[in-house]
């Protein structure tokens, strides 16, 4: 007799809603609640005006109604939190174990956030507000294209760097995997003393050492373009270095069973994998160096050279306000973040790739 086959129900959203419980869904839903109150609530409560921006945030700080958001906020989350830890381990499905901990871990963070901007708003808001968020120092025009030009030069710094460097780093791998000592020596030595020594010492040697020493010209940005690169291409011979020893050696014996030297094996089987694993690391290593860029206040630029940073802190050092460093910080955040974004992008479409070059 043949045994009949049991029907199982398709597990779709529906059997996934009934592992809930009431319980976990309610610390859930509190842990959000209080998270969007300390937050977006406290967004919505800073009201910020064109005309006098300073005196209206610290009066938003300072009002009743921020202070009334922050406490619910505080206490929700409290709850959320303490509630969450204790029914964790009482759940009986994953579904409400993990919303019962999501939950707790969301009350958590919003208790701190709010404790946090609780502890702001109690101290000296006015002082704060006129030296750090006084962004009406932006309505000029002149202001608003030299910050443009700043975030301009610091991309184009980068890129040319990192072109560059990534260049001299893949010759510098290679050489370094050398098996002849002479050819690998120097590599060695290279890439250890570019990565052994602060990025601002090598600025300042090169920007001033070198032509105080050898007289010669060098200009600033040329002397910051040739500092970031070679010290990009000490970084970058590393992760080349590693990409090219993660593939096999099967890749270069094939090659050289098929009558390959050894630069062709490398050139046509090896590196052009390596290159495919090391992608990653080295956009990682773009994002560092658009803010090691920075770096470049120590050797003085013209106006039309100058970087986020060169900007940010001449008008500081004009006018005393601290603003346009937040703006600065703002910049560079505007820059790393779609690139931190395109990183985990490119990892993400490389993963199963990247396992297919290994099997």
């Amino acid at each position: 007799m043949q045994a009949k086959a049991i029907e199982r129900p398709e597990r779709g959203a529906a059997w996934l809603r009934s592992e809930s419980t009431t319980l976990s869904l309610g610390v859930l839903i509190t842990g959000i609640l209080s998270l969007a109150l300390a937050i977006l609530g406290t967004i919505a409560i800073l009201r910020i005006n064109g005309t006098q921006p300073v005196p209206v945030l610290v009066e938003s700080f300072k009002s009743q109604e921020l202070r009334i958001n922050l406490i619910v906020a505080i206490v929700g989350g409290v709850i959320a939190a303490v509630a969450g830890g204790l029914s964790y381990r009482k759940m009986a499905t994953k579904v409400s174990r993990e919303e019962a901990a999501a939950g707790g871990i969301l009350g958590a963070q919003a208790a701190l956030v709010a404790v946090g901007i609780l502890a702001f708003a109690s101290g000296d808001v006015q002082t704060f507000a006129v030296n750090y968020m006084d962004f009406a120092v932006f309505d000029d025009r002149g202001t608003k294209l030299a910050f443009l030009r700043g975030a301009w030069n610091t991309v184009r710094l980068a890129f040319t760097s990192q072109a560059l460097g990534m260049i001299l780093g893949l010759i510098l791998s290679v050489f370094a995997i050398s098996r002849r000592a002479v050819v690998r020596a120097p590599a060695r030595i290279y890439i250890n003393v570019f990565r052994g020594t602060p990025l601002v010492w090598q600025m300042l040697f090169i920007g001033i050492g070198l032509p105080i020493g050898l007289q010669l010209d060098i200009g600033s940005y040329e002397a910051a373009t040739i500092a970031l690169t070679l010290n990009t291409g000490a970084y970058a011979a590393e992760v080349f270095r590693a990409g090219i020893q993660s593939i096999e050696k099967g890749q270069l014996e094939a090659a050289r069973g098929l009558g390959m030297s050894y630069l062709q094996s490398m050139r046509f089987a090896v590196i052009p994998q390596a290159v495919r694993r090391v992608i990653p690391p080295l956009m990682n290593e773009f994002v560092i160096l658009i803010k090691d860029t920075s770096l470049v206040l120590v050797l003085g630029l013209t106006i039309a050279q100058r970087d986020l940073m060169s900007v940010g802190d001449q008008y500081v050092g004009n006018t005393f306000n601290a603003t346009y460093y937040i703006a600065t910080a703002l910049g560079y955040l505007a820059i790393s973040l779609p690139l931190i974004g395109l990183v985990n992008f490119v990892e993400r479409r490389l993963r199963s790739g990247l396992v297919g070059v290994s099997a």
